[in-house]
């Protein structure tokens, strides 16, 4: 991202502020060490009806990948702990409405990949709790309590 211009990084995060979601989950998931999936995502929608403009900062990003939902719904999916990290350290100075959203996933990135017991899972999953509290979602169910 290095090579965008401060222009470009302002348009991305203003397209984010207002057309995107950053957001971490955690899912069970028994293949895991301790039983749980952290998945972290930056998420940026846009009407199929503006699909070619679309396409084109998808490809100017280059860090994730584009989905079609059914509902006339693009989606640009950035969910590589790299790409994400590399993205939010990009824009984040030009951020206005995620500024703590980016902040806060930054963190969330560092403290995951530096797990090595249970005690530092329950502390991850305790910042990922802070994080829902920044978002709105019809949908989230108070899931916590079942992780510590």
């Amino acid at each position: 991202m290095k090579f965008f211009s401060s222009t470009q990084k302002a348009y991305l995060a203003g397209f984010l502020d207002g057309d995107g979601s950053i957001y971490v989950r955690i899912k069970p998931n028994k293949t895991y060490r301790y039983g749980f999936q952290v998945a972290p995502s930056v998420i940026l929608f846009q009407s199929s009806k503006g699909k070619k403009n679309f396409e084109k900062i998808c490809s100017m990003i280059k860090l994730g990948y584009l989905r079609e939902r059914n509902d006339g719904v693009l989606e640009y999916t950035i969910n590589r702990v790299d790409a994400i990290r590399k993205f939010l350290l990009a824009i984040q100075p030009y951020l206005v409405l995620k500024q703590e959203q980016a902040k806060l996933m930054l963190k969330i990135l560092s403290s995951k990949e530096k797990i090595k017991n249970q005690k530092d899972f329950i502390a991850l999953t305790k910042l990922i709790a802070k994080y829902a509290e920044l978002n709105y979602s019809k949908k989230r169910k108070n899931r916590k309590e079942f992780v510590y």
